[in-house]
């Protein structure tokens, strides 16, 4: 059974390797999440920044965390030391460093 699990994980492992959109959004909502967030400085922490990305990206909250996950899994952004997530792709590559 033990065997199960680790197959699983090793498949997610590599999945998230990719840039495969999550499931439920494709690469236009990538690409308007990437936009949203550039547009708000590149740096969401509180419900007052993730609001502004779901409606200007036109996203649901389950899309947007998915598209967070997406983007800490694949190394398009990193976590703050505030708690936050800065996002290092796009328009906001250059504000990660």
């Amino acid at each position: 059974m033990r065997y199960k699990y680790v197959g699983v994980g090793l498949i997610v492992a590599a999945l998230a390797g990719c840039d495969i959109p999550p499931q439920g959004t494709n690469a236009e909502d990538v690409a308007n999440y990437q936009a949203a967030v550039a547009s708000i400085g590149c740096v969401m922490f509180s419900e007052s920044d993730y609001l502004p990305v779901e409606l200007q990206a036109g996203l649901t909250r389950e899309q947007s965390q998915a598209l967070t996950s997406f983007h800490l899994g694949t190394g398009k952004a990193v976590k703050t030391e505030e708690g936050g997530v800065r996002l290092t792709v796009g328009d906001c590559a250059t504000d990660a460093a």
